[in-house]
């Protein structure tokens, strides 16, 4: 990639300030997101781009976070970087984009059919801004020759991945999820950010809350309420269609539940929770969760009042990397 650091610098803040416009063309995109993919309802894409132009595109920030990379030489000729890119919440792939584009490195991108259109709308500004990106940055639907790989998929894909990319640097990402663990003592402030932590984008990000731990005799009743907030959810169908199926099953077979009419709550041992159900567990102390948590590849993060805190999961910082490892420092030894 034959800018300089400063000129890729300086494209960022400009695609951030882009982000946080009323631009028409970017109205008409967002709008063609969701008439793509019907999980993309207008306000999720807002907030999608709203974090990225934030948390990601500011240009203090953006210095920062590339002091503490010394390694990476903007004169050094860029590697090409293959990226298979995540579809579940729009613009789900930005960070990994970001990184390899600040890295200096070239690109051969796989788009996810989910999130395409926000995604080449991205690389089609840049590449207006700067021409010279028109070689370094490539969408491809096979992925060959790369020097590097960065691939984010399911459980099934990455194990395809990890057979293909195996002889070369790779990050692979699998499937992960959250969790929260509430003591009793929440707010109803609190509460209400968990109900981010759990509703936004549908519950279909790795960062999204799908199962709570909460102590023995807990009072549901106040998370149950404060959850209706989002009950315009089940006006979309493809939610709506969920949570009657769902519901249908724990009919079927006389589960146990309970529900608020937009999420059913499962006494369940299991991380993972499909789409309106929300899974809990029973704790005696918070040590006994401390040792479910501790070492447990499937959590991607914790809120709770000794963790992140309640509404921060769908909010990370450039430096909060995708499973714990350091996107940068990889992209800078590639």
């Amino acid at each position: 990639m034959n800018i300089t650091l400063q000129q890729r610098i300086g494209l960022m803040t400009r695609l951030g300030e882009y982000l946080s416009s009323g631009d028409e063309e970017l109205k008409e995109v967002k709008n063609q997101a969701f008439l793509h993919n019907g999980w993309f309802i207008p306000e999720f894409v807002d907030l999608a781009l709203k974090n990225i132009a934030e948390q990601f595109l500011q240009r203090k920030k953006l210095e920062d976070w590339i002091k503490k990379y010394p390694r990476l030489n903007e004169k050094k000729p860029g590697k090409n970087v293959g990226m298979v890119m995540a579809g579940n919440i729009p613009a789900v792939g930005f960070h990994d984009f970001l990184c390899t584009f600040m890295s200096g490195q070239n690109m051969s991108l796989k788009l996810s059919s989910k999130d395409e259109v926000l995604s080449k709308h991205f690389i089609e500004k840049l590449k207006a801004w700067e021409p010279a990106l028109n070689e370094s940055i490539q969408i491809k639907e096979m992925l060959k020759g790369c020097d590097a790989y960065i691939a984010t998929g399911s459980n099934n894909s990455a194990r395809y991945f990890h057979y293909y990319f195996q002889k070369y640097p790779h990050i692979i990402r699998r499937n992960r999820t959250s969790v929260a663990v509430l003591d009793g003592s929440e707010s109803e402030a609190e509460l209400k950010n968990l109900s981010d932590d759990v509703f936004q984008y549908f519950g279909l990000g790795c960062r999204n809350i799908t199962k709570i731990y909460v102590p023995e005799r807990y009072d549901f009743m106040p998370l149950m309420n404060i959850f209706k907030r989002y009950a315009f959810l089940k006006d979309f169908h493809r939610y709506s269609n969920n949570y009657d199926y769902n519901l249908s099953i724990v009919l079927l077979n006389r589960t146990k539940f309970m529900t608020n009419d937009i999420t059913l709550f499962l006494e369940n041992s299991s991380a993972f929770s499909p789409i309106s159900v929300l899974h809990y567990e029973y704790y005696k102390s918070l040590e006994e969760v401390g040792r479910f948590l501790s070492g447990n590849e499937d959590i991607q993060g914790v809120t709770g009042h000794h963790h992140l805190p309640f509404g921060e999961a769908q909010h990370p910082a450039l430096d909060d990397y995708a499973d714990g490892i350091d996107t940068m420092k990889f992209l800078s030894e590639v």
